[in-house]
């Protein structure tokens, strides 16, 4: 369901700046997450997840780059 009300007044922050908040957020676990799964895919012979987990983990630091140079932009002006 999606909401039509602003809920910035419970948290102080515009919906659409906590939602990037949170993505930065979400980006940078994913990518400290990855790096367990990598050295566990490494110790377990596997470099083909190996490789997957670090394509995963260079999308997230990607996405993690531009949400922050969006919150910059947006929050720092």
């Amino acid at each position: 369901m999606t909401s039509t009300t602003e809920t910035g007044g419970v948290t102080g922050t515009k919906d659409k700046d906590y939602n990037l908040i949170w993505y930065v957020e979400a980006c940078l676990t994913s990518a400290l997450r990855l790096e367990t799964y990598i050295a566990d895919a490494e110790r377990g012979d596997d470099s083909e997840l190996a490789e997957l987990f670090r394509k995963a983990q260079s999308d997230s630091k990607k996405g993690a780059e531009v949400g922050k140079r969006l919150l910059h932009a947006r929050l720092g002006a």
